[in-house]
């Protein structure tokens, strides 16, 4: 995968002056980068992300689960993700770009399209479409994915895991039953991806089911490191 770690201090600089009326993160979350931030160049087994996540409709902190890689190919990276106070175990593949291709019980073909394009920029469009199935249920199972991400800014946020340069990807899709067409399903993604550590900082979930509101998530990232 290409990495983006290497990107001008100043095209950020530059692009967040531009964009600070639009998109902006709360004051209290905008700080200088710390000097202690690693680039994750290449992945590698022993890579791990934490992330505490939030029911935004609550208001509730509901867990945190820890993703680390245990394989990597020329194409494809293997996950596993462990639950905080749980023995609850999942096991998933990425391509190198981190689209989802599989998380058991579920299969994307090609992929589920949440990945990042590069070369990453401020502007950067690009559509997906992909069938989501779970054999194990049958014609239930099978859905029709169409979506489109855009990069709609450069930011700096800050999580109780420091302060990191991040690309703003805003992502729309939506996934409907083949035989039961009447029945659509509407998310609207937004990620802060970090180049310095090949992964995502925060992420926000919104999805509707025939227009009425079904969830609204958040996942901060609050650890990451390599294999010591």
């Amino acid at each position: 995968m290409i990495r983006y770690a290497l990107i001008g201090v100043g095209l950020i600089a530059t692009s967040a002056l531009a964009q600070q009326a639009d998109d902006k993160v709360p004051a209290d979350q905008v700080q200088a980068a710390p000097a202690n931030v690693v680039a994750m160049d290449e992945p590698m087994p022993g890579d791990h992300w934490t992330y505490e996540a939030r029911d935004e409709i609550t208001g509730k902190t509901t867990g945190r689960r820890t993703l680390l890689v245990t394989d990597v190919t020329p194409t494809e990276i293997s996950v596993r993700v462990s639950f905080q106070g749980s023995d609850r175990t999942g096991f998933s593949i990425y391509d190198r770009s981190w689209n989802l291709k599989s998380r058991d019980p579920w299969k994307y073909a090609p992929n589920d399209g949440l990945g990042v394009k590069s070369p990453l920029q401020v502007g950067a469009t690009w559509a997906f479409k992909a069938d989501d199935v779970n054999s194990s249920a049958g014609p239930a199972g099978i859905w029709k994915r169409t979506g489109a991400s855009k990069v709609v800014a450069q930011e700096k946020l800050t999580t109780k895991a420091g302060s990191f340069d991040t690309f703003k990807i805003e992502t729309t899709y939506s996934t409907r039953r083949p035989n039961d067409p009447n029945n659509l399903n509407e998310v609207v993604v937004q990620t802060w991806y970090a180049p310095a550590i090949d992964h995502m900082v925060k992420q926000t979930i919104v999805s509707r089911t025939n227009k009425l509101l079904r969830d609204n998530n958040s996942s901060e990232l609050v650890e990451y490191g390599r294999k010591d």
